[in-house]
């Protein structure tokens, strides 16, 4: 199948705008999955939290999730997208999956990163996996990635892909998930964001793109630049994710020694 991710500057508190850029740049795009970045749709660094209030939509019922499913149906596609969610009285960083049938589900990110403590509640939806007929999605966000657990919990409950949307200023993660996808021998797409924010006399954010397709055996099979505009796909074969053997003796779930963690 084919699966990979939008790198691309969203403008700040624009929702319609962002929205349509993805339109646009996915409109031809020939893929399976797509990712999109962490919180694509409104801009990451906000000042209050009745701004982020203002920017959230319900979901699935929000404009931005009915875009991505009247999109996913359109191109039959699958699509996994950041969105900042209002439910129930509370704000979460959240995740959508949609396909060609429409809205399939959300995550909430587990591992809140910096303000995003001020703003957001710790997500409760733990991790999740998806079957699909093109395979096994799983969702982390962003700082999700820094915690061990989160890959191999998603690997654990069988994924093959993790769909990993980010707004990354740290340096480490491309790097990282190498490890990551070795040490659980799965695929990922992280989809980071380009451009820097300096709202409300806060110290700039500057996010550092390097988005990546990594294979299950730790290869980058392609990492962009760290300021461009980037569509890119790759071919992958998710079914290779299933063989969790490293050599005749060794197999990477079989071999945990559970009653020593």
């Amino acid at each position: 199948m084919k699966a990979g991710f939008f790198q691309f500057s969203p403008a700040f508190g624009d929702i319609d705008s962002n929205v349509n850029r993805v339109i646009n740049a996915l409109s031809g795009a020939d893929a399976d999955l797509i990712v999109l970045p962490e919180l694509f749709s409104t801009g990451y660094q906000f000042v209050s939290k009745q701004e982020v209030e203002s920017l959230s939509e319900e979901i699935p019922s929000g404009d931005t999730t009915q875009a991505l499913a009247a999109l996913s149906i359109r191109r039959n596609m699958y699509i996994v997208a950041g969105i900042s969610e209002k439910s129930g009285g509370q704000l979460y960083n959240s995740a959508v999956i949609t396909g060609p049938q429409g809205y399939i589900g959300t995550y909430r990110k587990t591992h809140l990163f910096f303000e995003e403590k001020l703003w957001f509640s710790p997500g409760d939806t733990g991790f999740r996996v998806w079957e699909t007929p093109i395979g096994r999605i799983g969702i982390m966000i962003c700082f999700d990635w820094y915690f061990p657990e989160s890959c191999r919990t998603l690997a654990l409950r069988g994924a093959q892909i993790i769909a990993h949307p980010s707004n990354l200023v740290l340096p480490n993660c491309p790097d990282a998930m190498v490890t990551r996808c070795l040490e659980n021998r799965v695929y990922a797409v992280t989809a980071n964001r380009t451009g820097a924010e300096a709202r409300g006399g806060k110290s700039q954010l500057t996010y550092i793109g390097s988005s990546q397709v990594t294979s299950f055996d730790g290869t980058i099979l392609h990492r962009a630049t760290r300021d461009d505009e980037e569509l890119f796909v790759a071919e992958i074969e998710p079914a290779k994710a299933d063989n969790k053997d490293i050599n005749q003796f060794n197999n990477l779930f079989a071999d945990r020694r559970t009653d020593f963690y």
